[in-house]
């Protein structure tokens, strides 16, 4: 049933209107006035990108797409405000309830309903494509049966790992040590994946040397591992980048040394068959060739990484995710990630900078079939070394750079205004699977650059 007002629902509780059919009836067949026995209020809003329904009143306050809990048998009433401006409504299907759409803010609605079933049970807005983009929670009727949430080993790579700059030093011999692991990873807040990597982190360590070096690289597969590993370094002139002398059964180590020829940003990867599943699975990083002299010093620097991952479960569902190789095949990612899962740059770790600071970025595409429009939402980045080219100019003034898979490229920019910056990847679609950074940028107020009276939605991001 569907209500348009919440005043109108309230006023029907209370004086028990017609308009309502009775929870329960007298005993002498007359309607009864009924109260709720629970009253949530819920506002709808954006949070980290995501539309969301957020706690408004009570316990729930502040809280995203709050869990609701009531008793069995419980006569429960859900407030909804508008809170962004948007068309929306509120739905819980098991029950028959859906109210009226809400449109502009500060419209509000409500729905009515006795719990009168045990167990969990999805609350959501029916509004096309707002259940994917966030909106959606659950409602527990009765006491919850306990469930262990799904726990993984902490995969994703800090951004800050960047190595220390080469300067003005001369060639040098460096080893670089790798180990092939293959680990239940957290993916997202009560969800795991079995991940493959290097070093135990997606993407594997930020590797720094200078043109000139002597590398000898060092590839170690774990002795509990399943699979064969390998990699292939694309700043490697030989034999398949070192994969053809890497191959490596579990508990063994091989080995080769090259030498930097060109400078420049370049990934690397396993390349064993099927290579896809591995480089998906987590299984790449990066290595920066510096040139002669070093590159220019800046106040800040981050490591960041694109990746996809294809799983049988469903994006947002909870418990361990197993890999899909028919949506590999298929090129049909259930979720894209910055430095491995849904959290790393907006939760896990923290990227920051203040105003008047230079930052470069050092980005890289995993893949393995994704093409990124690589955009920070707020900024422009001055200098762009395209396709991880280290000594041509830069472009300059861009907005948005493409990078493909297994491709490279380095941007830098000063951050002028305070505030929160997301990265994304502009197909905006990806966002909706993960796809999202932050980058918090504090100091004084700059008027001269960015100013209005309206007050900043602290959610927004921009």
């Amino acid at each position: 049933m569907k209500v348009s007002q919440l005043s109108k629902v309230i006023a029907t509780l209370l004086l028990g209107a017609s308009a309502l059919s009775p929870v329960y009836a007298a005993h002498d067949g007359s309607a009864a006035t009924y109260r709720p026995d629970v009253t949530f209020t819920l506002r709808t809003d954006i949070a980290d990108g995501k539309l969301v329904f957020m706690g408004e009143t009570g316990d729930i306050k502040g809280q995203v797409n709050p869990q609701l809990m009531v008793p069995e048998g419980a006569v429960v009433q859900i407030n909804l405000v508008n809170g962004d401006g948007a068309i929306h409504d509120i739905a819980i299907p098991q029950f028959g309830v859906d109210s009226d759409d809400i449109t502009g803010k500060g419209a509000s609605t409500a729905v009515v309903f006795r719990a009168n079933k045990k167990g969990e049970f999805e609350y959501l807005c029916t509004l096309p494509g707002h259940k994917q983009a966030g909106m959606a929670g659950k409602l527990v009727v009765g006491t919850p049966v306990a469930k262990k949430k799904a726990e993984g080993l902490n995969v994703a790579q800090d951004p800050t790992n960047v190595g220390k700059p080469v300067g003005k030093r001369g060639p040098r011999k460096l080893t670089v040590d790798l180990e092939t692991t293959e680990v239940v990873g957290q993916l997202a807040d009560g969800t795991t994946y079995k991940y493959w990597t290097f070093n135990n982190k997606v993407p594997g360590p930020f590797i720094r040397a200078r043109v000139g070096d002597t590398i000898t690289v060092n590839m170690s597969n774990a002795k509990d591992s399943q699979m064969i590993h390998s990699v292939d370094f694309h700043a490697v002139t030989g034999p398949g980048g070192g994969a053809a002398v890497t191959q490596a059964a579990p508990g063994q180590t091989k080995s080769f040394t090259f030498k930097a020829l060109n400078p420049g940003l370049y990934v690397y990867h396993c390349a064993t068959p099927m290579v896809a599943q591995h480089i998906s699975n987590g299984m790449y990083g990066m290595i920066l060739i510096e040139p002669e002299g070093g590159l220019p010093e800046v106040d800040r620097e981050f490591y960041v990484m694109q990746g996809e991952l294809y799983t049988v479960q469903r994006h947002g569902v909870q418990g361990e995710h197993e890999f899909s190789l028919e949506k590999l095949l298929d090129e049909r990612p259930e979720h894209l990630t910055f430095n491995g899962t849904m959290d790393a740059l907006n939760k896990t770790y923290k990227m920051e900078s203040k105003v008047g600071e230079t930052v470069r970025i050092y980005f890289g595409v995993g893949g393995p079939n994704a093409t990124s429009s690589f955009h920070v939402i707020g900024e422009i980045f001055d200098r762009v070394y395209n396709l991880g080219d280290l000594t041509s100019p830069p472009l300059q003034n861009v907005q948005t750079v493409s990078v493909a898979p297994g491709a490279a490229t380095m941007v830098e920019f000063k951050t002028e205004v305070p505030g929160k910056y997301i990265l994304v990847d502009h197909a905006l679609s990806r966002l909706e699977k993960g796809l999202s950074g932050v980058l918090h940028v504090t100091g004084p107020e700059q008027p001269d650059i960015f100013h209005s009276k309206e007050k900043i939605d602290p959610n927004s991001g921009h």
